[in-house]
């Protein structure tokens, strides 16, 4: 059994919302039937995300690896193979309350990195590269993602990190080596312990980055 139209509207427009908080993306609606309603990549105007409503749910369609493809579909009954998309690199996710938000949200960022060429695509491969038992600085991450002057753009990617358990961003600290503001990890120690976990010292809420630091 399907919802109302209100409630139908109100979920398209939060998912809509949402794929529009990454960066250089646009709504489109290139079709002359009006269900489909896009998010692009300006960069290259690739679709990631695609809503719709059929059989009385909204639907979305993300691009997905075809290695994981198999993953998401085993755990969740609504997620199957692209509707109306090739079934290789394409999922449909049917938003029925049965997907946890946090999953829906990480399919959804899984497919704008797998069609954009984004700062912010850079940003979280460079991440990744840091390695364990060493830190970097929000500078030397905006550097290795072309651009050593958007420190700032660094910190606004790791606030909407993805995917925490590979984009390591306690591992990112300032230019003094001091941690990030206690909320950014949802308590005063959470960053401190991630890196002590490493071996790494933290000594009055800083790091010492001639001993820890990495520069790429």
């Amino acid at each position: 059994m399907g919802v109302s139209d209100a409630e139908l509207n109100r979920i398209r427009k939060e998912i809509i919302d949402y794929g529009l908080t990454f960066e250089g993306a646009y709504e489109d609606a290139p079709f002359s039937d009006t269900n489909w309603k896009l998010v692009r990549y300006g960069g290259n105007k690739k679709a990631f995300l695609w809503t719709y409503e059929r059989c009385g749910f909204i639907n979305i369609n993300v691009k997905v690896d075809p290695e994981k493809a198999p993953f998401w579909r085993s755990i969740y009954d609504s997620v199957i193979p692209g509707y109306h998309q090739n079934k290789e690199h394409w999922n449909t996710v049917i938003l029925d309350g049965s997907v946890p938000e946090a999953d829906v949200k990480l399919m959804i960022a899984e497919s704008y990195d797998l069609i954009s060429d984004s700062p912010t695509k850079r940003i979280y491969e460079a991440v990744r590269k840091i390695p364990k038992g060493k830190v970097a600085t929000y500078k030397t991450i905006a550097a290795l993602a072309g651009n050593p002057k958007m420190s700032r753009a660094v910190g606004n990617a790791l606030h909407k990190n993805p995917d925490p358990d590979t984009i390591h961003c306690f591992r990112v600290v300032s230019s003094s080596g001091k941690l990030a503001d206690a909320f950014v990890f949802g308590g005063a120690d959470v960053q401190e312990r991630l890196l002590a976990e490493e071996g790494i010292e933290v000594t009055d809420g800083t790091v010492d980055l001639k001993k820890y630091g990495w520069n790429g």
